[in-house]
């Protein structure tokens, strides 16, 4: 015996579109200043120093006041020492003659000779100049130039686009019942083509 329905179902269709979120960030205006400070180069010399000292030579030709009364006073001082030192020898000489020397013929015989010895002669300036001197000197110093850089940067903004999902029914679900078999007679004899079914064992 043949089926007489035939069933049929049609699923649902679903169109599903989705939106992926995003994130935009809006870029700032950015400017730049560049200033330079310029250095370069420095050179410092300072050449030998001399330094003649003259005052002890001059004072030796033409002594200052104050020296020239110093030099005076050393020389009454070395002028009385030596007077002194003369008369007691030549007392000296005195105290121990004996009868028959001539003392006085002695004594001025070495006032002559000493007097000989001083001839007074003397090189002038009797002191030279002190010289001394300060040694020579250079710096040299350099500096690069120096370049300063100052940003200026404008804020930016971020925009934030959250997902979407969207969901659309193309097709709604169905059963379809169909039959397929052939008319039903009612009673079943009334079929052309009916058989009478044998009950028999």
């Amino acid at each position: 015996m043949k089926p007489l329905i035939e069933i049929t179902t049609v699923p649902i269709q679903i169109e599903m579109k989705t939106t992926n979120a995003k994130l935009e960030y809006a870029r700032g205006t950015a400017e730049m200043e560049i200033s330079r400070d310029k250095k370069g180069l420095q050179i410092k010399s300072r050449p030998i120093r001399l330094n003649i000292d003259t005052f002890e030579a001059r004072n030796s030709i033409t002594p200052t006041l104050a020296r020239s009364q110093e030099q005076n006073a050393k020389k009454g001082i070395e002028a009385s020492y030596k007077a002194t030192a003369t008369f007691a020898r030549e007392g000296k000489l005195m105290m121990e003659t004996k009868l028959g020397e001539e003392v006085i013929t002695l004594l001025s015989r070495q006032s002559l000779t000493e007097g000989l010895k001083d001839v007074g002669l003397q090189f002038l300036p009797s002191v030279g100049p002190e010289i001394t001197w300060d040694p020579g000197e250079m710096n040299i110093r350099y500096e690069m130039d120096k370049l300063n850089f100052d940003w200026k940067i404008g804020g930016g903004s971020f925009e934030f686009t959250p997902g979407d999902i969207e969901l659309t029914v193309t097709q709604r679900p169905e059963v379809i019942i169909k039959y397929i078999g052939g008319p039903i007679y009612v009673p079943p004899s009334a079929d052309p083509n009916y058989e009478p079914v044998d009950v028999r064992a």
